[in-house]
Formats: C-alpha cells, structure tokens, sequence
C-alpha cells in the first residue's frame, strides 16, 4: 500500500494514499486507545454545519464558488451514508473535540480534492469562519435534539399505558403500604394513576430542558469574539442550518457565555437522571408487588418472557423491570460524570464536551429502548390478581383504621391488637361483639369507605367512646 506524508504542527506523518481522513485524524486515532469512535449523529451534524458553512461563505464571497460547490457536494455524499469507514476517531479525547472536527474537515477536504481535482484545504476552506469550539458543542446539541422526540415519545406512551391500566383496575382494592408495613386501603386505579402522573412530569421535564439544546454557539468561533469569521457568516450561519435540518436553532445572544459554560448539558442530564429516577422506583415496585408467585406479595401478575433458572425447573423472573432498572442505573452514573466534566470547564472553554455529549446521547438511546420494551413487554400484559387484594384488604387490620372515627383511636387500636392476637379479622370481631350494626360493618369494608371516597355516619349503637 503506498503512503504519502502529511505535516501538522508536531511534525510529519505518513497516511495511506487509499484513505479520506489526514494527518490530524491519525494523530488522534494514534493518541486515543478506546474503541468507540465518535458517535455518527455527531458526524453527520458536523457534516451538515460545514455544509452550511460553505454555501454562507460563497454567498458572502470568501469562499470560491468552485470550491463551495466541490465541498457541499462531499458532504452530500457524506450525508447519504458513504465513507463512513474514514471516521476514525475515538468518542473519548482530548482537545475539547477538535480531533473529530479535523477529522470531518479532512475527510470532506479529500473527497472534494479526489472528486474535482481542486485543492481545498481542510482548515483554510473548509473549517472557514468556523472553531471546534463553536461547531462540535453545536453539533452535539443538534444530536441529542434529534434523539429527542423518540425518547417524548416513549415517555408519553407509558404514561398513557398506565393511565388505561388506572381505567381498568380502577376499583380493583389493595393494601396500601408505607414503609413495607401494611397501611390503609387503596386501589390499583390509584396506584397506577399516580405512576402515569409521575412519568407525565418526566414529560414536561424533558420539553423544558431539550428546549434550551437549541441555543447554539455557531459564530463564536474559538471563545466567542467571533475572530476569522465574517459579519456575513456569523449573521447568516445559523439561519442556513436550520434550513437543512428544521431544527430551529437559535444563536446565542452571548457567544461567550455559549461556549465557555456548558451548564445545559447537566440540566439535560438532569432531566434525563429523573426519568432514570422515576422508571426505578417504578420498577422496584413491580417486582415487589409480582413476587412470589407463592411466597411473595403476588399482587401483579407480570408477563413471562423467559424461563429464569438453569437449576429450579419453571421459575420465571421479573427480566423486563430487571434491564430497565439497570439502564437506570447506567443513566445516573453517567450524569454523575456529565456533572463532573460540566464543572471541570476553565475560562474560556470546557475541555470535556466528548465525554459529557458520549454519556447523554448514550443515555437517550438506552431510555428510549428501555421504555419502548417496558411496555411492549411488561406493562401492557400487567394483571392484577383482585381476589387476592381483596381479601388481604378485609383480613387486614390496618383496614380497621376506618373505625376510629366511630369507636375512638384507643378502641380501635385494641380491636386491631386482638384481631391480630387471635388470628382473626376485625370484621369479624366487629360482628361477634356487635359493636356496630351488620349493615354498618358491611358499608364501613366497602372500596368507597376504605379508600375515603365515601364516609359513613356513626350510628347511634356505636360503643368505642
């Protein structure tokens, strides 16, 4: 294979005659040991930032048309799916991303040379107007917008799933529990309203953060000042990306600011650890409530998905909640690291915008995934075992905090202990002591008065006072 040399600033190197990528992407490639490479959505929107780079720099006449022609057209290609073997530079690295800027701009610089025979330069023509410091944050953002509307999307499906799930057990009676200790009395319905308002909260969490990707630093080049840019390019930039894209972008009215303080990426973050937060204790709950099937609460009955043991013949574990509680987890470690290299950020720039853009596109993907699969293989086959849950209801003596009202708090509390001395239920207590009428006892363990939809008034043979 024959090679040629190509000179940066720390000396000569030789590259393969074959390849699009120059000397900056094998440096890179050479210094960074680590096997995921820069994420293509980031590729592709560095790909679509210097597109629209030079169709402003032509039209603001610093850039020949032949040359602008020769590099949009690359990027067509580019933008088509074609030679991404020449992207070969590692997610992870230093230099605050200028090793994957220098790569896009090398790569379109050889495949407008080779297809036109022009010598466009990868700095000097197509990096024109531009840093890495304003156009890879820019890309990064412009990535996770794009991952955006199917993380909403499943979000919003199992808020739905559950609010159905609220709809059809709507009075399907259960222990409430505080603490694991047995509490008063609700429903399912409520249960799993209160789960589809928790994750609908995730919703406008997501909206609101996402919102604020769309303030972009194009313009500023290296620290904001805009130097090597145009008035033109840097009046013009903004508005021709969002031709190409319809994403929106707006230019920051601070520069500075935009580049050197990274804060909306933890805010993301954030709103993304919530969500994390949230499918957790979600999932917790369904293993806890659809343990068993016989020594546990078996309260849930979760789809089987697989056989969960190599040794006990026909156990099945709860393996959908399982993956997602370990997505969770993964997103809140990651957060942990997008706050850390948030804050790292020096003067003018932040230096770790790699790792932070790696872990919250990463992050966006596995929620989306996770979701999706949460209620495609879970939560839709959900079913309530009701016979159970009603009957643990009316063997609890917590349900007989229904009677303090009527017998008094100290009474009740006797009845209970009693009940649960003796192995019996305070209803049947209720009834052999004759404290209250049968009808009242009856309405007093009615779905409307255990879950306070409904009071009763004390008779006048109640007794507890």
């Amino acid at each position: 294979m024959s090679t040629h040399y190509e000179e940066d600033c720390v000396g000569r190197l030789p590259i393969d005659d074959d390849v699009l990528y120059g000397v900056h992407s094998a440096r890179a490639a050479g210094n960074f040991p680590f096997a995921r490479m820069t994420d293509p959505l980031i590729v592709r929107n560095l790909v679509q930032i210097k597109k629209a780079a030079a169709q402003v720099n032509r039209a603001g006449g610093t850039l020949a048309a032949n040359k602008a022609s020769a590099i949009v057209a690359a990027c067509n290609e580019l933008l088509l799916g074609q030679h991404q073997e020449a992207f070969i530079v590692p997610a992870i690295q230093g230099g605050a991303g200028t090793s994957s800027n220098m790569n896009v701009n090398e790569v379109i610089a050889h495949l407008a040379r080779r297809n036109t025979g022009l010598l466009v330069h990868p700095n000097d023509d197509v990096n024109q107007g531009q840093s890495t410091n304003d156009t890879y944050p820019t890309a990064g953002k412009m990535a996770l917008l794009e991952l955006v509307p199917a993380l909403l999307e499943a979000v919003a499906l199992l808020s739905q799933t559950l609010l159905a799930k609220a709809d059809e057990y709507h009075d399907a009676i259960r222990v409430g529990r505080t603490q694991l200790q047995d509490a008063v009395p609700t429903t399912f319905g409520a249960t799993f309203h209160a789960y589809s308002n928790m994750f609908r909260r995730d919703l406008r969490r997501l909206h609101v953060a996402s919102a604020a990707l769309k303030t972009v630093s194009l313009g500023g080049t290296a620290i904001g000042t805009g130097l090597n840019a145009s008035p033109f390019y840097r009046q013009h930039i903004v508005a021709q990306v969002n031709q190409q894209t319809g994403l929106e972008l707006q230019q920051a009215d601070d520069l500075s600011d935009a580049i050197q303080n990274v804060d909306v990426f933890p805010e993301f973050s954030g709103a993304l650890k919530a969500l994390a937060v949230n499918l957790n204790k979600f999932c917790n709950d369904l293993r806890l409530l659809g343990s068993g099937p016989q020594a546990g609460l078996g309260e849930l009955h979760l789809p089987a998905r697989q056989a969960g043991s190599s040794i006990m013949p026909n156990k099945i574990n709860p393996v959908i909640p399982e993956a997602v509680n370990q997505v969770a987890f993964s997103v809140i470690g990651n957060d942990v690291t997008v706050t850390m290299a948030a804050e790292a950020g020096q003067l003018e720039l932040n230096a770790f915008e790699p790792i932070m853009l790696a872990k919250l596109l990463e992050n966006e993907r596995n929620l989306s995934a996770a979701i999706k699969m949460l209620v495609t293989k879970c939560v839709r086959g959900i079913t309530v075992n009701t016979e159970l849950c009603r009957s643990e209801v009316e063997q609890s003596a917590v349900a007989a905090t229904v009677l303090a009202p009527l017998l008094g708090y100290k009474a009740t509390t006797q009845l209970i202990k009693e009940a649960m001395a003796t192995n019996n239920s305070v209803r049947a207590l209720l009834l052999e002591k004759q404290l209250l009428p049968a009808a009242t006892v009856a309405e007093l363990f009615s779905a409307a008065v255990l879950t306070g939809s409904s009071r009763v008034t004390a008779p006048a043979q109640a007794t507890g006072r």
